[in-house]
């Protein structure tokens, strides 16, 4: 057994260390949002940030998250929150901006890669606040394991998404 900190809450983990984060975090702790696309760590669609930094859970054993701080896609309100000093009342009552972007900007169609996309633009704009096309691309594409792939092909409304979310997070730093 381990504890492992996932969205902010502390849990007792019975998988064997070597199990992969994704299985953990669905089966065990019932967090949907990271899906399984290909279990080689090619696609993106199990994305989370482990102490901040996008890692793919589908190869990831539990065991290197355990003293990590795990969020995945529900537990972006709550991290915005907290870098913006809200109250934790406020992270259950909003979206995360980069959440918000792409329900504004309709960018999901099938939705199987939108929530690690979601993952590395959050990764991307904590680290940049005002990406190019050019490196919004390079973030998606050529910074991680492999890319962020679509099989809708929604990536014109991806790099809409990844400004509007930019926007909306310079507006909620001031």
């Amino acid at each position: 057994m381990s504890m492992l900190k996932v969205n902010g809450t502390e849990h007792d983990v019975r998988s064997s260390p070597d199990t992969p984060l994704l299985y953990v975090l669905r089966n065990e702790l019932g967090i949907m949002t990271p899906k399984f696309g290909c279990g080689m760590a090619q696609c993106g669609a199990c994305s989370v940030l482990l102490d901040g930094a996008e890692m793919r859970a589908c190869i990831t054993p539990v065991a290197a998250a355990e003293g990590k701080e795990v969020t995945t896609v529900e537990g972006l309100p709550a991290r915005w929150a907290k870098q913006r000093n809200l109250s934790a009342q406020t992270a259950q009552d909003t979206l995360h901006p980069v959440q918000e972007a792409w329900v504004e900007e309709q960018v999901p169609q099938c939705g199987i890669c939108q929530f690690g996309m979601m993952i590395k633009v959050t990764e991307l704009l904590e680290a940049n606040p005002k990406p190019t096309d050019a490196d919004i691309k390079a973030a998606l594409t050529t910074s991680g394991p492999s890319p962020h792939l679509c099989r809708c092909a929604s990536y014109a409304a991806i790099l809409d998404g990844v400004h509007h979310a930019a926007r909306l997070m310079a507006k909620g730093a001031k």
